[in-house]
């Protein structure tokens, strides 16, 4: 345990950070599983609007540095590429 006031501080910070970011990794992998379940399924409008969404909240939390932005673009890629397969 920190003894440190500010590292109490930064401990206590880090917690709360940690789970935010973890609830925020989690709404993304659900939104591209998602649109891989409605691709696995075959129904294109299906995924196209699960995509959609999909996009939605890679883009903002690429935004919010939760992943990384080059890794928003790469998911996003991929996803559109096995809808437009479809």
């Amino acid at each position: 345990m920190a003894n440190i006031k500010s590292a109490i501080k930064r401990a206590r910070q880090n917690l709360k950070r940690n789970s935010l970011k973890s609830a925020q990794r989690s709404l993304t992998r659900t939104a591209v599983k998602a649109v891989d379940s409605a691709i696995g399924s075959g129904d294109k409008k299906a995924a196209s609007e699960a995509f959609k969404k999909a996009e939605k909240v890679l883009d903002t939390m690429a935004n919010k540095k939760v992943i990384h932005a080059n890794k928003a673009s790469r998911t996003k890629s991929r996803l559109n590429k096995k809808i437009k397969s479809l």
